[in-house]
């Protein structure tokens, strides 16, 4: 699965809503469509927004992924 499409599963196992913010606009996460619109590229600076009962427990989780998106992979 394409980096984009896994960040988007991560995202959906949370019940907070998760945006993403690039350049000052911001989606969510939870999108896949709205993900690739914003069109963010490899290396490319992002900020990751979450709120709810979950918060933290997904911003660890999300920002951990995009630090090593290889991580945790078999494939």
């Amino acid at each position: 699965a394409r980096p984009a499409t896994r960040f988007v599963k991560l995202a959906k196992g949370f019940e907070s809503d998760v945006e993403l913010v690039k350049d000052g606009k911001a989606v969510s996460a939870k999108s896949s469509v709205k993900l690739m619109l914003l069109a963010v590229k490899e290396n490319q600076e992002v900020t990751v927004r979450a709120n709810g009962a979950d918060a933290i427990e997904a911003l660890e989780a999300l920002i951990g992924y995009l630090e090593n998106p290889r991580a945790g992979l078999d494939d």
